[in-house]
């Protein structure tokens, strides 16, 4: 037979019973669809996480006190990190490019009758570039006034937003703690979420920080940025030698601080993200070889329903091959359509589950590809065993079937 012909001849066998040909693509439809937006949704967290990481700043090593203990749990430790830590940092390493000393506190704001709890951060005027932060609106506080201590407030677009819904809050006047501070600018927003919001924040000088509210002479946390991401190895070794010999480390003993690296952050969300998306995908792939297996039932009940015809088709001079081929096509046509319907499916599922729970999907077209290629694999695996057992069905044994 010609190919073509086979082709007319496995599509209209198909169509001839409309109800089957649908339930045997049910279950590949479903595992497609599955699979894409499952991938769709691995896809997406993990440009969300990389985006976040990217959203804290560039080629950056963040020090905090504390040994890095049983599951990233700092040990307490009677060392504390300095003002004059920070400094030595940034003047005697070369490969340093800037440094901003960091405290913290969960702090009470308040605009007339508006109270919220805000991140307050205290730094210098280096925290805004080292993390990435940009200006929308006003500016940010200056040199000077770090210096003399001034109660000046830069607040992320929550905060903003929490305290003075649609008005402007620049050169207004807030309550941090009970202590008056004009608010100066505010940053655009980035977009995170989570305990430690920077849209969810007000930043203001540390020294004034340090001194009027949060009565430290220490800091949280230093912020470094590398000269560049080459640079960025080279930087925290020489972070650990200089902090190390400042404070009296002794050989043998765990250090009093700890440093996270950007990029063994970046390493290991995309590692934990690429597990993710795997088993994700592992799972709902399983459900498509489900589907293969339902094809399989289906054709192998299809070839027994049909064995006279296999018999006519043989007397009259149709060759194994060609009922393989006929009965093989029909398959591949049962799990192709079905892959196609189940992309569709997928991706609309994946815009539906990104809409309902403000999760970010992505639909990669490489995942698409993947899908279609192994729904046709299990087409072709699965629908094999079915067509050659109708090839070698003996026409005179064939015929005799009732």
């Amino acid at each position: 037979m010609l190919f073509w012909t086979i082709i007319k001849v496995a599509l209209k066998s198909l169509f001839a019973n409309k109800l089957r040909t649908f339930l045997a693509m049910l279950g590949i439809i479903i595992g497609v669809g599955a699979v894409i937006s499952m991938l769709a949704l691995g896809a997406g967290a993990q440009k969300r996480v990389m985006e976040r990481i990217a959203s804290m700043g560039t080629n950056l090593l963040l020090v905090h006190p504390g040994q890095r203990g049983f599951r990233g749990v700092k040990s307490d430790t009677s060392q504390r990190l300095k003002l004059s830590d920070a400094k030595a940092i940034l003047e005697q390493l070369p490969h340093v490019y800037q440094v901003a000393p960091v405290v913290r506190g969960n702090i009470q704001l308040k605009y007339f009758n508006k109270n919220i709890q805000s991140n307050v951060i205290g730094s210098s005027i280096t925290y805004f570039p080292v993390r990435n932060f940009q200006i929308e609106k006003g500016r940010a506080f200056t040199e000077g006034e770090v210096s003399r201590m001034a109660r000046v407030a830069v607040l992320g677009p929550n905060t903003a937003k929490n305290l003075f819904e649609e008005t402007s809050p620049v050169g207004e006047t807030i309550k941090i703690k009970g202590i008056n501070f004009r608010v100066v600018g505010i940053t655009k927003a980035k977009g995170s979420r989570g305990r430690h919001n920077p849209d969810d924040q007000a930043v203001i000088p540390y020294t004034t920080a340090m001194k009027q509210l949060l009565g430290l002479d220490y800091l949280h946390e230093i912020d470094i940025q590398a000269v560049d991401n080459a640079s960025l190895d080279k930087a925290q070794e020489g972070t650990t030698s200089l902090l190390r010999k400042r404070h009296r480390s002794v050989e043998g003993v765990p250090d009093d601080f700890h440093i996270h690296n950007q990029a063994e952050i970046v390493e290991t969300a995309s590692e934990v993200s690429r597990t993710f998306t795997i088993l994700l995908g592992s799972i709902a792939g399983i459900s498509l070889l489900v589907g293969g297996i339902g094809i399989m039932n289906i054709m192998l009940v299809t070839v027994t329903e049909r064995t006279r015809e296999i018999g006519v088709r043989k007397a009259i001079g149709a060759k194994n091959r060609d009922i393989l081929l006929q009965f093989l096509i029909e398959a591949i046509v049962l799990s192709g359509f079905g892959g196609v319907i189940g992309v569709a499916l997928g991706v609309g599922a994946a815009e539906m589950i990104g809409k309902w729970t403000q999760f970010l999907t992505l639909a990669k077209p490489s995942s698409v590809l993947l899908a279609l290629s192994f729904s046709a694999a299990v087409g072709i695996f699965f629908g094999y065993y079915p067509a050659r057992r109708a090839a070698l069905l003996n026409p005179i044994e064939a015929l005799r079937y009732e």
